[in-house]
């Protein structure tokens, strides 16, 4: 097998385990009754460990093998699944060892998301950014939707020993696959700097030049407005007793715009630049909330939405991209850690907006707030943009 198709069996694999598990894990905890507040604070807790752990988790992508971390990940990740197997069928199984397995996945699969994009770059020549990643992003929703449309089904008829042997399984194949994988390690063996020091030069990597790292960081905004649109739009249906199939047209709908990304995103990238496709991206994302609500309907929500998980797409990848061109790869780790924090910020205060909104019955105004400020970091992206904030800043 190619470097490439090894390194997507990974990923794929890697995607089914962790989407199966993760949707089964909060379903089990939910059936054990009356359980809601404790999976919303197991999700809080997941969300704020994983903020404190970024800066040294991306240090350590900077200081150790990309492959051995994908490696070790999904090894992990394969013994915490095989930890709940035997946990069910000894029926020595707890509410507590399911939040546990949940954190672990949760905290290993954000490890693992940056990983992948250094791995990339440092695995890859320059030609191929757009292929392997276009290429990626298919891998990505292919999986996506098979793990929700399939766990759907599953859930109603799977145990929770079944899903954690799926799990089990697939992330062997994954640490099988990733091992396989040719690997061209550019960065260097020894350390020269002490970790500590090396965490603490992050600040002075983002500092060296604001401007441009506010234009990623502005792109970055819409992976927290997919999160808080994943959250609205079950609160807003709900609220309006708008049967629960027009929600999963919604999630699928936003499946097969990214789909569609995948496989177009070599061509547009080619004829237009990283920085007009982020640009016009979040433009156009904002534009279509405002859109969406100024005509609220599940027609409209659905339709809509298949532009949005395209342009959303096209932005990530893009994105993804431009950082492959522009950065140290010795640096990757530092800047995707960066990165995160500012999207894992925006995105918790996201949800208590919607807790704000949802409280004085106002959920509709959520689709107008979102859509401006997005619309706002766009048009910040465009004026950062030309006062140069594209140059390259480094050489790769």
């Amino acid at each position: 097998m190619s470097r490439t198709a090894t390194y997507l069996t990974g990923r794929f694999f890697d995607g089914i385990s962790s989407g199966m598990f993760m949707l089964a894990l909060p379903w089990i905890m939910l059936n054990q009754g009356d359980m809601g507040v404790f999976v919303a604070a197991v999700s809080l807790t997941c969300t704020a460990l994983s903020f404190i752990a970024t800066p040294f988790t991306a240090t350590l992508i900077d200081r150790h093998s990309r492959k051995t971390i994908l490696i070790v990940i999904q090894v992990i990740q394969s013994l915490t699944a095989l930890s709940v197997l035997f946990a069910f069928r000894f029926q020595a199984d707890s509410i507590w060892l399911l939040a546990l397995a949940q954190l672990i996945f949760w905290l290993t699969n954000d490890v693992a998301w940056s990983t992948n994009n250094a791995f990339t770059q440092e695995n890859y020549d320059k030609a191929d950014y757009a292929r392997v990643t276009g290429q990626q992003e298919v891998v990505i929703q292919l999986t996506t939707l098979s793990a929700g449309a399939a766990g759907i089904v599953l859930l109603t008829s799977w145990s929770m020993s079944e899903f954690a042997l799926l799990a089990t399984l697939a992330s062997g194949i994954a640490a099988l696959s990733y091992w396989l994988t040719p690997y061209r390690r550019r960065l260097s063996s020894s350390q020269p700097q002490a970790f500590f020091r090396q965490l603490a030069e992050s600040r002075t990597i983002f500092t060296r030049q604001p401007a441009f790292y506010l234009f990623l960081a502005l792109s970055c905004l819409t992976y927290p407005m997919l999160t808080y649109l994943a959250k609205l739009v079950p609160v807003y249906f709900s609220e309006h007793n708008i049967s629960g199939s027009w929600f999963a047209s919604w999630s699928l709908s936003y499946g097969i715009g990214a789909l569609l990304t995948g496989l177009l995103v070599t061509r547009l990238l080619a004829r237009i630049s990283h920085e007009k496709a982020m640009m016009y991206s979040v433009i156009i994302m904002g534009s279509l909330l405002i859109t969406m609500a100024v005509w609220l309907t599940p027609v409209v929500l659905v339709s809509l939405t298949v532009i949005l998980g395209f342009f959303n797409a096209l932005n990530r990848i893009t994105r993804t991209n431009k950082l492959n061109h522009e950065v140290n790869v010795h640096e990757r780790g530092r800047i995707e850690g960066g990165l995160k924090l500012f999207s894992t910020l925006s995105q918790s205060l996201s949800y208590v907006l919607i807790a704000a909104l949802s409280y004085l019955q106002i959920t509709e105004m959520g689709f107008v707030i979102m859509g401006v400020i997005v619309l706002a970091a766009g048009l910040l992206m465009q004026m950062l943009y030309r006062q140069g904030c594209h140059v390259q800043v480094s050489v790769a």
